[in-house]
C-alpha cells in the first residue's frame, strides 16, 4: 500500500528480545537492553512497530500456538509498561522446509498482509533485525533495511547486509542510524 504510514518491521528474538531459542515460557521474556528506548524513539517518530517473526518452534513441536501466545502478551505487557505500543505482530508457525508455507521470512507474505492490515507502506518503512532473512524483505518492497548484531547473527548474513543492505551493533544504532543520534 503505498501513501500508508512508515512502519518499522521488527525482528522479534535477538532484535527485540534477547533469543532464548524456542522461548515458551513468557517468564523469561528479557528485552535486549536498550531496545525499549529504540522502539520508542521509532514510535514518536511516526514509524508503527510491527513484529513479523518466525517462530519455527511451533511447527517442530517445542511449543504450541498457546504458548506463543503467553510469550506475546508478556511482550505487549513489557512493552506497555515503557510506553511502546505495538500496531501489529505477524508469525510464521512453520518449520524450515515446510511445504505447505508461504509465509516464513523471507517470504513477503506477511508483510503484504501487514501493510494492507495497518494500512503501512512497505516502500517508506524499515526492515529490521539480526538475521538475513529479517533484512531481505526490504530489497523487495525498497525499503530501508538494516541488520542488528546479536549472538546469533552470522558472519555471511553480516556481509550480505554490508553489500545489500546496513549494519548496526543493535536495535538502539539502527535507530540513531535512521533519526540521528540520541539525546543525551
Amino acid at each position: 500500500m503505498t501513501g500508508g504510514t512508515p512502519a518499522a518491521f521488527l525482528d522479534r528474538d535477538g532484535t527485540i528480545i534477547i533469543d532464548k531459542h524456542f522461548l515458551r515460557d513468557p517468564e523469561k521474556l528479557e528485552l535486549v537492553p536498550g531496545a525499549a528506548a529504540a522502539l520508542r524513539r521509532l514510535q514518536d517518530a511516526g514509524y508503527a512497530l510491527v513484529v513479523v517473526t518466525n517462530q519455527s518452534g511451533i511447527g517442530r513441536g517445542h511449543f504450541g500456538e498457546t504458548e506463543y501466545r503467553a510469550v506475546h502478551e508478556r511482550l505487549i505487557e513489557v512493552l506497555e509498561r515503557e510506553h511502546v505500543t505495538l500496531a501489529g505482530t505477524y508469525h510464521c508457525p512453520h518449520a524450515p522446509g515446510d511445504q505447505h508455507c508461504d509465509c516464513r521470512k523471507p517470504s513477503p507474505v506477511l508483510y503484504e498482509r501487514a501493510a494492507r492490515q495497518l494500512e503501512v507502506d512497505p516502500s517508506r518503512s524499515l526492515f529490521i533485525g539480526d538475521r538475513w532473512h529479517d533484512v531481505a524483505p526490504a530489497l523487495h518492497f525498497g525499503g530501508r533495511g538494516i541488520l542488528v548484531r546479536a549472538p546469533r547473527t552470522s558472519a555471511e548474513d553480516v556481509a550480505r547486509a554490508a553489500s545489500d543492505a546496513e549494519v548496526a551493533a543493535d536495535l538502539g544504532a539502527a535507530v540513531a542510524l535512521v533519526l540521528g543520534r540520541a539525546e543525551g
